[in-house]
């Protein structure tokens, strides 16, 4: 048994570590060990407790990149790049697929520029378990590297991974939602080299940028992009139709050529596709349909009363009522479905008052001004303010205006609203859609669901404008090229993104991307470093303690394999 033992040498206490025993059956000291004073045993503490201790720490990105990375791993994005484009040379700094796939990990974790590239891989743990080091990563030696992959490449690397994402990933593919869009650029309006870049009707509401055009194809299961389309910004969206919808037939053929799945697709599209040409190709491409007609084109089935309308579901869809009849459309008979929706009516019911006050405003303020008798305006430029005011649709059939007066100083406005208008609008437009289709023996339900998909594809473009989580923006390139490349990095980010997103679903967790790629971030990986009394410092690797979803993400993601060992 050992125990310290003081000892009082010339009036100091001095401290001994003895060992006791029993030898012959008697308590008899076997060893004695001089500690020193108490001050010398302090120190000694302290030394000891220095060389246990770390210098520093730092902290770096783990869980997020390692998701990211299993989940490329997986689908093999690397390879299939390299399969498509060819070997580099052997001096090359890493594949076109490599670059490719970093690309892509960085626009889902976060997005930055390309010249940005490497300062962020320094802040994540990525460069020791994917062994690629920050000083490949050179903006320089990324675009080296895609000025090997032409337009054809591009199209091709898309098509090989969307039949490895089916086989690998067990996604659905028999109904897919087309939708398109378009991004605001920076490019200057002199830049001759960006032909892709054009000024049209943005959707993001800044008509002065030149605009880059994308169309999607996305799964039903999950919001996946199968097809992506990268078009100019002045073309209608209509008009690429065509091109989307025959690449989307190629891709249908082959994924049931590689699987035993439904040799049925069903494509729904919004009332911006519509057109006789587009029709009368959806009908030769032996793909199912189910498109929408704005219902002002159809006043015979606004006209109809309520009363005609039949519950559909009221577990799936509470209140909502549909007529399903035929009618003539684009010069065929087909099915068409009436729908009304009580959540829609609300929601239109709404705007409209939204719409009404702003109109309300601004006539209040033109009439103010006109009351002061200091305008200049002659009647028809007064009423041409005014029409501008009221143009919408909904307001001209609801309010009325008069403007009296022969002189500018003499004009006056008054205007009201009349309410039973209002209700005729409302009981005609309001909650009301037009859906028509091809698929006959579908119940009206799935009609239904199946044309609310198309939401999937609206959720996947407001992800590439999120400027945090796979963003499109920032966009720094201004030739055709670069351009194209960055888009289809950001189709690939989409993809990826929705892909975790429906793996962590399938285990129970209901994430948006953006919760979940939060959750993952929380996971880091902290480096110890030691002093060392010669050569480099000593470093220790660990994770930090994870809470009970990051627990359920890391087995989703296999993040144990990414982990450090010490």
């Amino acid at each position: 048994m050992a125990s310290v033992y003081p000892k009082k040498i010339n009036g100091r206490t001095y401290y001994y570590l003895r060992e006791m025993g029993r030898v012959d059956g008697k308590p008899k000291m076997v060893s004695e060990r001089y500690l020193g004073s108490a001050e010398q045993i302090a120190a000694a503490l302290d030394a000891q407790e220095a060389t246990t201790l770390p210098q520093r720490t730092r902290h770096l990105a783990f869980g997020d990149v390692a998701a990211v990375w299993s989940t490329l791993t997986r689908l093999n994005l690397a390879s299939v790049v390299d399969e498509v484009v060819g070997a580099r040379r052997s001096d090359a700094a890493a594949s076109v697929g490599t670059y490719l796939a970093l690309a892509t990990a960085n626009r889902v974790v976060a997005p930055c520029s390309k010249r940005s590239f490497a300062d962020w891989w320094t802040t994540t743990a990525a460069d020791r378990f994917t062994k690629i080091p920050a000083r490949i990563l050179d903006h320089r030696r990324f675009w080296d590297a895609m000025s090997a992959v032409d337009t054809d490449q591009l199209a091709e690397i898309e098509r090989r991974l969307t039949l490895r994402m089916i086989e690998q990933f067990g996604l659905d593919a028999s109904a897919v939602a087309l939708d398109m869009t378009n991004f605001a650029t920076y490019i200057d309006s002199t830049n001759t080299r960006a032909e892709i870049a054009q000024r049209g009707k943005a959707k993001q509401k800044r008509s002065d940028l030149r605009l880059v055009g994308l169309g999607l194809v996305v799964t039903r299961d999950g919001g996946i992009p199968l097809l992506s389309h990268t078009y100019a910004g002045n073309k209608p969206d209509v008009t690429q139709f065509p091109t989307m919808l025959a690449e989307l037939g190629a891709r249908h053929r082959a994924v049931t050529r590689h699987s035993d799945g439904d040799p049925d697709m069903t494509v729904v599209f919004d009332a911006g596709q519509n057109s006789k040409a587009n029709f009368t190709l959806l009908d030769k491409s032996g793909l199912h349909f189910i498109g929408s007609i704005p219902p002002t084109d159809r006043p015979d089935l606004l006209a109809l009363p309520a009363t005609d309308r039949a519950p559909v579901d009221t577990g799936r869809y509470p209140g909502l009522t549909t007529i399903d009849t035929r009618r003539t459309v684009f010069g065929t008979d087909r099915r068409v479905i009436l729908t009304h929706s009580p959540t829609l009516h609300d929601g239109q019911s709404r705007g409209l008052d939204q719409t009404l006050a702003k109109v309300e405003t601004e006539l209040a303020d033109l009439a103010d001004t006109l009351a002061r008798g200091k305008t200049r305006r002659d009647r028809p430029s007064v009423e041409r303010v005014i029409a501008d005011i009221v143009g919408q649709p909904w307001i001209t059939r609801i309010l009325t205006w008069t403007l009296t007066g022969r002189t500018p100083a003499e004009h006056r406005l008054s205007w009201q609203v009349d309410q039973d208008a209002r209700a005729v609008l409302e009981d005609e437009l309001f909650g009301k859609r037009v859906l028509v289709t091809d698929r006959e023996d579908w119940p009206v339900a799935d009609i239904v669901a199946g044309y609310r998909s198309q939401s999937d594809a609206e959720f996947g473009f407001r992800q590439l404008k999120d400027p945090h989580v796979v963003s499109f923006s920032p966009m720094h390139h201004w030739t055709d090229h670069n351009i194209r490349v960055h888009t289809q990095t950001c189709v690939f980010a989409l993809m990826l993104a929705h892909l975790m997103r429906r793996q962590a679903e399938q285990a129970g967790l209901r994430l948006s991307v953006r919760e979940m790629l939060d959750q993952l971030a929380g996971i880091q990986e902290t480096i110890l470093i030691f002093a060392s009394t010669g050569g480099r410092p000593k470093a220790r690797r660990m994770l930090t303690e994870t809470n009970p979803i990051q627990q359920r993400l890391t087995r989703v993601f296999d993040l144990d394999r990414w982990a450090p060992r010490g």
